[in-house]
């Protein structure tokens, strides 16, 4: 095993996987998606009394419902159409071994019935079989989702939320140990382009950015960064313009650019002390979305609401804001050319390979655009050409562009590499549009 941590808490994580690992009890690994979970189980494989014996992971999401069962508990010939023999299932091809189940939140309920009972010890036939089937299996299993949420939306088993969590394991995102992103990225450039370094500068804006793809997203900005760099030095200038404007904060008086939700803003608009309720309560807002650095969801979490209520007011501060002819805040140049506006449309994609998909746009900015549902083999593609059409702009508009970021549920940001003139012109005012919509002031 090989683990690249320097932060006390990946410290802490690494001595308990050591001392649960010589147990058989049920591991469950919680923590955002990118964060590392499946290196824990891995570990935990590694340093149990089972390590010379088989490790055998599943990704519950990624497999069709149709076939989940018959995957993992195997069938026996003539079982369903095209069961020319019999097949072994992961538990049994995981005997006396580690079975890692990934995205366990993802399985229905009927898997999950069946699934209690082979973890409580009791023998289970295959797809279509008559003789029972008995294994011992060591289960760690994972999720990015709030399992204790879903047990109480009825979307998951109480019983079986229990079993899997007899153990505990949380992995702590990449924004709660900013002491590791340095040596991350240090490490992601050495396997990818020995002796290439960072620059000061670089590193400063790395810690600064919140990395909401956490590890995952650290090694394929590194990846990119270490082949686009010159001189074997990664500069701020080879960052993704996404990550490239989290300037490091240098004094509690010089805050650095934020943003409500997609909207970048330099600095919240001052609310007199003296304000009636209703301006206290917007300057909490403004606030906690500035220590948050724009994320809605902490933000929520912090002023103890629901995000939903969260969103709703900052509708409605906008719309007093157009009322009032009082401005949200003053936008800069540079921060008109990060601002995303909400844009749900399809998007034609060919890769510089010759890939063709089709994807939906979540936002656009002057230089970029984010799109669902990126194809896994299209996400290392050199270059990408981009067709879709904007609401109240006539001709589509088309543009040469590159992958900055991708995560692995098909979430990608989109940078603009050349776009026709008339085309950039026109998405510009649109975008422009939609500032003022939402109040704010650009400086011209």
């Amino acid at each position: 095993m090989h683990a690249v941590f320097r932060s006390e808490s990946m410290k802490r994580l690494l001595q308990m996987v050591e001392r649960v690992a010589r147990h058989n009890a049920a591991v469950l690994i919680i923590g955002e998606t990118g964060t590392g979970k499946e290196l824990i189980a891995r570990a935990l494989h590694f340093h149990s009394l089972r390590c010379d014996q088989p490790w055998v992971d599943v990704n519950c999401g990624a497999l069709p419902e149709h076939l989940v069962e018959s995957e993992l508990f195997g069938y026996e010939k003539g079982a369903f159409s095209g069961a020319e023999g019999s097949k072994q299932g992961f538990f049994e091809l995981a005997n006396k071994g580690t079975l890692f189940l990934d995205e366990v939140g993802e399985l229905e309920p009927k898997l999950q019935v069946k699934l209690l009972r082979v973890l409580d010890g009791a023998p289970y036939y295959r797809l279509g079989g008559t003789k029972k089937v008995v294994v011992d299996v060591r289960l760690v299993a994972a999720t990015n989702q709030e399992l204790d949420q879903a047990v109480h939306e009825g979307r998951f088993r109480g019983d079986l939320y229990h079993r899997l969590s007899q153990f505990q394991l949380r992995v702590p995102p990449l924004r709660e140990r900013k002491e590791d992103i340095p040596l991350l990225a240090e490490y992601f450039l050495q396997c990818n382009r020995p002796g290439t370094e960072l620059s000061r500068q670089a590193v400063e804006i790395l810690e600064a950015y919140r990395w909401p793809g956490n590890v995952r997203e650290l090694r394929n900005v590194m990846v990119r960064a270490g082949a686009l760099c010159s001189d074997n030095i990664v500069r701020a200038s080879d960052l993704p313009s996404e990550i490239e404007r989290y300037q490091p904060e240098m004094s509690s008086a010089a805050a650095i650019p934020q943003k409500i939700g997609s909207i970048p803003y330099s600095a919240a608009p001052a609310v007199p002390s003296s304000g009636g309720l209703r301006d206290i309560k917007k300057q909490r807002i403004l606030e906690a979305l500035t220590r948050h650095n724009g994320h809605q969801g902490l933000a929520a979490d912090e002023l103890g609401i629901s995000r939903r209520t969260l969103s709703r007011q900052l509708k409605q501060m906008r719309e007093e804001s157009q009322q009032s002819a009082e401005s949200l805040g003053v936008l800069s140049q540079r921060q008109q050319n990060y601002f995303r506006s909400t844009l749900e449309v399809p998007v034609k994609v060919k890769t510089s390979d010759g890939q063709e998909f089709t994807a939906m746009s979540t936002n656009v900015s002057v230089g970029g655009i984010a799109l669902n549902d990126v194809p896994l083999e299209a996400q290392n593609a050199l270059s990408l050409h981009l067709s879709f059409r904007v609401p109240g702009i006539q001709a589509a508009i088309h543009a040469e562009a590159e992958i900055a970021w991708c995560t692995r549920d098909g979430h990608a940001g989109i940078k603009f590499l050349q776009i026709d003139a008339n085309a950039a012109g026109e998405l510009k005012r649109w975008i422009l549009q939609k500032q003022v919509e939402e109040g704010w002031t650009a400086l011209k």
